[in-house]
């Protein structure tokens, strides 16, 4: 049986190729428009459904993908600009939770979501393989990361996130 929690399986690191790059890079600017079109047409019923039994619902999923890549944002602009630098981790789960999760409607996210990966593909599109090998210190997991493993994990994650729904969708016929 299907695991509903990964639908397109966990991240897996990659080494660095330039084919890999220009597919992540892709899939880094074209998640807006794949997110935009998994909820389409989708009424509020559907929104307030979660895409597994004690999942998040498709509105939290939308929600968090923007709360996400705005973090992925900062962070490569600190990877870019600091020396190791510690970043700040956060509780998506209580950010999932949050008024703002159920009173805003999901396309202001996908709206700001349009903006931060125009901003995020252009600030990594054209970096150096010496400077993806940059690091950033992850507090919560304890681990150093580089922008190369960055770039991969969100590029997964926008996916992950899309197939949430898109295989929601397929499950009840939407």
């Amino acid at each position: 049986m299907e695991d509903l929690r990964y639908p397109i399986g966990k991240y897996e690191p990659q080494l660095y190729s330039g084919e890999i790059k220009k597919r992540w890079l892709s899939d880094l600017k074209f998640l807006p428009d794949d997110l935009e079109r998994s909820v389409q047409n989708l009424d509020e019923h559907q929104l307030n459904t979660p895409y597994r039994d004690g999942g998040w619902t498709v509105k939290q999923v939308v929600h968090h993908v923007a709360d996400s890549h705005m973090n992925a944002l900062i962070r490569f602009k600190l990877g870019l600009t600091e020396e190791n630098p510690t970043i700040k981790p956060y509780d998506e789960a209580a950010w999932a939770m949050l008024n703002d999760v159920d009173a805003v409607p999901i396309n202001v996210s996908l709206t700001m979501l349009h903006g931060i990966h125009l901003r995020l593909v252009e600030t990594i599109k054209n970096i150096t393989e010496e400077q993806w090998q940059r690091t950033l210190f992850h507090p919560e997991h304890q681990q150093q990361m580089n922008l190369w493993y960055l770039l991969g994990n969100y590029a997964w994650h926008g996916k992950h996130h899309v197939a949430h729904i898109t295989s929601l969708r397929e499950r009840n016929n939407w």
